[in-house]
């Protein structure tokens, strides 16, 4: 399967909602928006993120849109995040898009969050050399509780 990134188009808005109010999905992700199934609360955030100058990207598989990745927040503080369709778990989608996302995005260091029983996300992190650093408790609105979250850092 060939992954490739490519800026993120309007065409892309609806595949994303639909894969980001996967129900599996959404708790597995845990910490992702506050209503993950409002169609405009959704609308609202990618236009801000767009209109922002974060990195984002359309993950492609084979040409068909396989979900999103992205690099945001302030210089010294920035963060991974990547959302893949549940069609594409298992199969290596997540580790190419984050690698290559990662290439063009030379900065260090850069962090990331997941769910501390995330293993799936954990290892995608892993594999592209994140470490852990920290372990938290936070709200995680895609399961209505507060959970342990794991912190990494990709470091220079």
């Amino acid at each position: 399967m060939e992954i490739a990134l490519r800026a993120v188009q309007d065409s892309d808005l609806p595949v994303f909602f639909r894969q980001m109010t996967d129900p599996e999905a959404v708790r597995m992700a845990a910490f992702g928006p506050e209503r993950p199934y409002d169609r405009q609360a959704f609308a609202a955030q990618w236009q801000r993120l767009r209109a922002a100058s974060q990195v984002l990207r359309t993950i492609l598989a084979d040409g068909d849109v396989a979900g999103s990745a992205a690099v945001y927040g302030a210089a010294g503080e920035r963060e991974v995040t990547y959302w893949v369709d549940r069609a594409y778990w298992g199969r290596g989608v997540a580790t190419a898009a984050l690698r290559t996302l990662l290439a063009e995005v030379p900065e260090r260091p850069l962090y990331a969050r997941a769910a501390a029983d995330n293993a799936a996300s954990l290892r995608v992190l892993d594999k592209c050399g994140f470490r852990q650093t920290a372990r938290a408790r936070g709200f995680a609105s895609g399961r209505g509780e507060e959970i342990e979250e794991v912190v990494l850092i990709l470091p220079d």
